[in-house]
C-alpha cells in the first residue's frame, strides 16, 4: 500500500503536466497584446477610421468633387442641377456653409461637402501610409539582410549608403522635386505616386540598420550553421530563416512608422507640396487654416481633418506600443 501511494504521488505531477495546455509563442504574444487596453483602443480607433474612409463613401449620394450651389434659398449640386444652370445670374457657390442636416460638417470654401471629402481624404492618407511603409520595409529588409549576412566589404558599402541617406534633408528634396514637377508640367494625378515613391526611398535607412543588427546576432547561431552545412542557397537562408526571426521588430516598426508617414504627408500637403488639389487628403484639408478668417470663424472646416489625423496617429502608436510589449519576452503582463 505504501508503495502504491508513493507511485501515485510520483505520477501526479506528470498527470498535471499532461493536463496543462501548451501555449505557442504566437498565442502568448496575442494574449499579452489583448491584455493591453491602450493597444485594444488603438485597434478600435483604426478599424473605425478604415470603415469611415473606405465604406463611408458608399452611403453618400454625391462624390468627392461635387460642388454645391444655391439660388433663392434653393440648393443644388453640380451632379444634380434640378433644372438650374450654375452659370445663371443669382447663383452662388454654397461655400463655408455651417453644419446642417444636408451637410453634417458644413461645406468648405469651394462649396464641397466636408464630411464626404473627409472620407475620401482618409483613403488617400491611409493609402500613402501603407505604400510608403511597404516600400521602406521592402528596400530596408533587402539591404539590411545582405549587409548583415555577408558582412565585410559589402556591409561597409551598404552602411555608408545608409549614412548618406540619413544625411539627406527630406524637406528640401521634396521642395525641389515639387518645383521640377511644376516646371515639367507633370499631371496632378501622378504627383501622389511620385510623392509616395520619394518618401519610401528616403526612409528605408532605419529599417536596414535594424535588420542588419538583428541578422549579425542571428547568423552565427546553430540553426544557421546547420543551413550552411546542408548547402542551402544564401538567398533562402536570409529570406526563410533570418528575416522571419526579425519580423516582430519589423511589425512594430511598420505600425509606429505608419503614423509618422501620415503626419509627414499632412505636413507636405500643408506646405503645398503634398497631395494636389482637388484630390482630398487630411493634410491639404488642414491647409485651409492658412486663411486667418477660416481659422478664426470656421472651425468646422479645418478641425475635423486635424482631429482625424490625431486619432489615426494615436491609434497606430497605441498598436505599435502594444505589439512592442507583446513581442518582448521580458514583459510579465
Amino acid at each position: 500500500m505504501a508503495e502504491e501511494k508513493v507511485l501515485q504521488t510520483n505520477n501526479q505531477p506528470e498527470e498535471v503536466a499532461n493536463l496543462e495546455k501548451i501555449v505557442t509563442p504566437g498565442q502568448l504574444v496575442m494574449k499579452r497584446f489583448l491584455r493591453n487596453k491602450l493597444a485594444i483602443a488603438g485597434v478600435v480607433i483604426l478599424v473605425c477610421m478604415f470603415l469611415f474612409s473606405f465604406l463611408g463613401p458608399l452611403f453618400t449620394s454625391y462624390g468627392e468633387y461635387t460642388i454645391f450651389f444655391v439660388k433663392d434659398g434653393v440648393e443644388f449640386s453640380s451632379d444634380d442641377h434640378k433644372g438650374m444652370d450654375p452659370q445663371e445670374s443669382g447663383v452662388k457657390i454654397n461655400g463655408k456653409a455651417k453644419p446642417s442636416k444636408a451637410h453634417l460638417l458644413g461645406t468648405d470654401k469651394d462649396g464641397r461637402d466636408i464630411l464626404v471629402r473627409l472620407m475620401y481624404g482618409g483613403r488617400i492618407s491611409l493609402l500613402i501610409g501603407f505604400v510608403v511603409v511597404g516600400l521602406q520595409l521592402a528596400v530596408g529588409v533587402i539591404m539590411g539582410g545582405i549587409a548583415g549576412y555577408y558582412g565585410g566589404v559589402i556591409d561597409n558599402l551598404i552602411m555608408r549608403l545608409v549614412d548618406i541617406f540619413y544625411c539627406i534633408p527630406t524637406l528640401p528634396i521634396m521642395l525641389i522635386v515639387s518645383s521640377i514637377m511644376v516646371a515639367y508640367g507633370v499631371p496632378q494625378e501622378y504627383k501622389i505616386y511620385i510623392l509616395m515613391l520619394i518618401m519610401g526611398i528616403l526612409g528605408w535607412a532605419g529599417v536596414a540598420r535594424l535588420v542588419r543588427g538583428q541578422i549579425l546576432s542571428l547568423r552565427e547561431q546553430e540553426f544557421m550553421v546547420a543551413t550552411e552545412a546542408i548547402g542551402l542557397h544564401p538567398a533562402k537562408r536570409i529570406m526563410k530563416h533570418l528575416i522571419p526571426n526579425v519580423m516582430p521588430q519589423l511589425i512594430v516598426i511598420a505600425t509606429m512608422g505608419m503614423g509618422s508617414v501620415i503626419l509627414a504627408e499632412a505636413s507636405y500637403s500643408y506646405l503645398g507640396i503634398g497631395v494636389p488639389f482637388p484630390l482630398a487628403s487630411w493634410g491639404n484639408m488642414v491647409n485651409t487654416v492658412t486663411d486667418p478668417i477660416i481659422m478664426r470663424e470656421y472651425l468646422n472646416i479645418w478641425f475635423p481633418p486635424g482631429f482625424c489625423i490625431l486619432l489615426t496617429v494615436l491609434g497606430f502608436n497605441f498598436v505599435g506600443d502594444g505589439l512592442r510589449d507583446a513581442f518582448d519576452p521580458k514583459m510579465k503582463r
